[in-house]
């Protein structure tokens, strides 16, 4: 009888095991859900569109974005890891969802290293200092002056604490020794609009979504946090030639599946992405947002699995002992 029984656990192993490539080899066979953590026309938002559009067409089944807001993006990253591990639900993370609030969150209710399969980087976004079009500061300079004479009355927008626009700019203010007061929004999306509308003073924000109210003239753009400036915006000079070379800060978008999702789905959905950012089409929109598209190297699961550590690493002590009000 036990030998009997031994048998029959070896048989279900054995098709467990089978099983797992077989469907994988069938996947998708239906909608994929892709969670993006921040309200609808923030950066991350933009680009999981863009390339969730193209992989749709690899994949043969259509990439459905949700938009998931509150808690710097942490309530979808959330829902993401305690998802079916079958490939049918991902996440466009970034810098912010699945690096800096592993700092900014002592409670945080997932580990970005450890409860998600990287799949690949979509994008890389540079940083820039925006204020609304208003401010009485005609560049970098003459803002950090502003700014210090006027610390008790000066406000900053940003997307929810624990995203690239609060975590950026928390380095810009370390960097500045001021303590504006933060007024946070779900998305940058929302955050932007009210910075258009002159109702806050300045952000700091992915380029993604700023060239066309750059270019504008809705909001001004101070500098951004690069070595070189950017092809998007050539006008906007890099924060070393504004005179403040310590802010050096480029986000990134990638993308996860959770914990446990099987490595053939995994790669299925990185050559998918990998097709995506090869295309010549997302290529171009992807750039002349102000976006830095990975090399080869720097894209799929193993690459982006290397970065998130680092990343976590680089952020905690800017971010130990932040103050949030």
């Amino acid at each position: 009888m036990l030998r009997l029984l031994s048998r029959a656990a070896f048989g279900a192993f054995v098709f467990a095991a089978a099983a797992i490539p077989a469907a994988a080899q069938d996947f998708p066979k239906r909608n994929i859900t892709m969670v993006v953590p921040f309200a609808a026309g923030g950066p991350t938002d933009i680009v999981a569109r863009i390339v969730g559009e193209h992989m749709s067409k690899t994949l043969g089944q259509p990439v459905i974005v949700e938009n998931v807001v509150g808690a710097g993006g942490t309530t979808g990253s959330v829902r993401a890891a305690r998802a079916q591990n079958d490939g049918y639900a991902i996440i466009m993370g970034h810098m912010g969802t699945h690096a800096a609030a592993v700092s900014l969150y002592p409670n945080l209710a997932y580990k970005p290293d450890v409860d998600f399969e990287p799949i690949g980087m979509a994008a890389g976004t540079p940083i820039l200092i925006v204020t609304r079009k208003d401010i009485p500061a005609k560049d970098l300079k003459e803002f950090v002056v502003w700014a210090k004479a006027n610390n008790d009355k000066v406000n900053m927008a940003h997307a929810g604490v624990g995203s690239v626009s609060f975590t950026s700019c928390l380095l810009l203010n370390s960097i500045l020794q001021t303590k504006p007061t933060q007024i946070p929004f779900n998305g940058t999306g929302p955050a932007l609009n009210a910075l258009v509308g002159s109702q806050v003073d300045y952000m700091c924000d992915q380029v993604v979504n700023l060239v066309p109210h750059v270019t504008g003239g809705t909001i001004k753009a101070l500098a951004v946090g690069t070595a070189e400036r950017n092809p998007a915006l050539p006008d906007v000079p890099t924060s070393k030639e504004a005179g403040l070379a310590a802010f050096q800060v480029t986000a990134w978008n990638a993308l996860f599946a959770p914990k446990g999702t099987p490595k053939p789905v995994v790669d299925k959905l990185a050559d998918a992405l990998d097709k995506a950012l090869d295309d010549p089409a997302v290529r171009k929109r992807l750039l002349d947002l102000g976006s830095d598209i990975p090399g080869k190297t720097g894209r799929g699961p193993q690459a982006l699995s290397t970065l998130v550590k680092s990343e976590i690493e680089r952020w905690a002590p800017v971010l130990k002992g932040t103050t949030i009000n």
